[in-house]
C-alpha cells in the first residue's frame, strides 16, 4: 500500500525512567469531576460528563505551547491523567493541562453547539511524562500556579468519581483501547493565562508539568 502523502506521526508520552513511549490514540476529558469548580463554573455537583480532544493536542518533553487565535480568555485546568493499556486497565498516571478558550465555550454553550474549538485546539493539551503503576496516593494534592501564584490547590479525593469509576463510565460509552489518556476533572480556581505567563502544575507523587505560554 502506498499513502497519498506521509501519514502523521504518532502523538506519544514520555515514560518516567524508560525510553518506551506510551502512543496516545485518543484524549478523552471529564467536565464538573470537582464539585466546588462545578459550583464556580455556575453548575450544581452532578454527574461528570465526557469530551474529547485530538491526539494531536498534547504537547510533550517539556515543549511550550503558543497562544491560540480566536480567543482572549484562555484559561488553565489542571488535571490527572490516566493512560490506558490492554483491556482498558490504567496503567499509568501524569499530569496534565486541560487549555480552554473560556470565551468560545461561553458563546458555544449559550446556543447549545459543541464545545470543540473551545477545548480541542492545537496544543490543548499539555502534558508531563507518565509514571507506570499504581497512583502513589488517592489522596495527593494538586495544584498549578501561574507566575509562582497559587491558582488552583485541592486533593484527589476531592474527586466526584474515581479514576476507576470514570474508567468503568468511559466504557460504556467507547471501546477503550491501548493508548487511551482520559483527563480526568480539575478542582476549582481555573482563571485566565496570557503569553509569556509561566505555568507550574503538580501532583504529588508524579512527574511535574511546566510550561511558558509563547506568544
Amino acid at each position: 500500500m502506498t499513502w497519498l502523502f506521509p501519514p502523521a506521526v504518532v502523538p506519544s508520552l514520555p515514560i518516567l525512567g524508560q525510553d518506551a513511549r506510551f502512543p496516545v490514540r485518543r484524549i478523552l476529558c471529564v467536565g464538573q469531576n470537582y464539585a466546588a469548580h462545578a459550583r464556580e463554573m455556575g453548575h450544581e455537583r452532578a454527574e461528570p460528563f465526557f469530551f474529547s480532544k485530538p491526539a494531536d493536542a498534547l504537547v510533550t518533553d517539556g515543549a511550550d505551547p503558543v497562544y491560540p487565535p480566536a480567543t482572549a480568555d484562555l484559561h488553565h485546568e489542571v488535571e490527572l491523567v490516566c493512560a490506558l493499556g490492554e483491556g482498558g486497565r490504567i496503567i499509568g498516571w501524569a499530569v496534565g493541562c486541560d487549555l480552554t478558550r473560556r470565551d468560545l465555550q461561553a458563546a458555544a454553550k449559550a446556543k447549545g453547539r459543541p464545545w470543540d474549538a473551545a477545548k480541542g485546539f492545537d496544543q490543548s493539551a499539555p502534558c508531563g511524562a507518565l509514571t507506570l503503576g499504581d497512583l502513589p496516593d488517592p489522596a495527593a494534592a494538586i495544584g498549578l500556579s501561574v507566575n509562582d501564584e497559587v491558582r488552583q490547590s485541592g486533593r484527589l479525593d476531592d474527586m466526584v468519581w474515581t479514576p476507576p469509576e470514570i474508567v468503568e463510565k468511559a466504557g460504556t460509552l467507547w471501546t477503550l483501547r491501548p493508548g487511551d489518556l482520559i483527563f480526568t476533572g480539575t478542582p476549582e480556581g481555573v482563571g485566565p493565562i496570557r503569553s509569556g505567563d509561566r505555568i507550574e502544575a503538580r501532583i504529588d507523587g508524579l512527574s511535574p508539568l511546566d510550561f511558558t505560554v509563547r506568544p
